[in-house]
């Protein structure tokens, strides 16, 4: 047989505003704008909660959320009071456990803040890099591409696609400059490495389907009936294969960090207990 929760139903239906009443109503009406059992929640309590410039409905349901939220916690609260033995209504220890544990992160935080060398040169980046190539083995293909969207019927479109194509950088420039006045969309990615993922966004599809259109450089698919999609890829990496160190550069630096990191507090814990023992504080029986 399923135990009923005596209240709570009717305690949070009570806690629902109703839609036709206003933020500001809400808010200015009364000091309590909303009751569940004992516990109110003040208008001070709403101060915050809605971003400036959000509109009124917007507002309201923003408002609507966090009442309910609220009088769903209070709900808790009061039937874990009603059911819960002495025992484990006794958080006393869990407590003084997440106290320290958070009075120690944010010590190690202070700490590591102080000290952490956060420069990272060349030369360890491409060391790390070349000790650990078998790690940067590519999931799926990354490529350098320039893409166009632009009118399949457009006088333009042979001669950016010429000009995007070329390796010159002034030819690059003015593909650039001819797209902006008729292509819908021209971006070019050829400066970083880019997921073929963040391509194949560009043409609406997947990255599969994006590689399975591509001759040559070349990747064309049409975009509806009145325009067309084009990418060309200066260069591609396979998946499987390892990826250039440019393209691993910040995972390589937040790995070496987090090897500083970790050195650190290794040795402030060493430091802690060192200080303790000639201190005499810390003594093992």
């Amino acid at each position: 047989m399923r135990t009923r929760l005596p209240g709570i139903a009717l305690a949070l239906a009570l806690a629902v505003l109703p839609s036709c009443k206003t933020v500001q109503s809400i808010i200015h009406d009364d000091e309590v704008v909303a009751k569940l059992g004992n516990h109110k929640l003040y208008r001070a309590d709403l101060e915050g909660i809605v971003p400036a410039g959000t509109s009124s409905e917007d507002s309201l349901n923003l408002v609507n959320l966090f009442i309910n939220s609220w009088a769903t916690d209070m709900a808790f609260q009061d039937i874990a009071q009603q059911r819960l033995s002495k025992e484990e209504k006794d958080i006393s220890k869990e407590m003084e456990a997440y106290r320290q544990s958070l009075l120690r992160y944010r010590f190690e935080q202070h700490y590591v803040a102080e000290r952490l060398d956060t420069n990272v040169s060349r030369k360890e980046i491409d060391d790390y890099y070349e000790a650990h190539k078998s790690s940067f083995k590519l999931q799926r293909p990354i490529l350098k591409a320039r893409f166009l969207n632009i009118a399949k019927d457009s006088p333009s479109l042979p001669e950016i696609m010429r000009l995007m194509s070329s390796d010159d950088p002034a030819d690059v420039e003015a593909a650039d400059s001819a797209a902006f006045g008729t292509a819908q969309k021209y971006r070019d990615f050829s400066a970083n490495w880019i997921d073929a993922v963040t391509l194949a966004a560009e043409f609406g599809v997947d990255y599969v389907e994006m590689l399975s259109r591509k001759k040559g450089s070349l990747i064309e698919i049409p975009d509806g009936d009145a325009n067309v999609s084009v990418a060309y890829v200066s260069r591609m990496v396979g998946a499987g294969e390892t990826a250039p160190v440019a393209y691993c550069e910040d995972r390589i630096k937040d790995i070496i960090l987090s090897g500083r990191k970790h050195e650190l507090l290794t040795t402030l814990e060493q430091e802690l207990i060192e200080e303790a023992k000639l201190r005499e504080n810390f003594v093992i029986y």
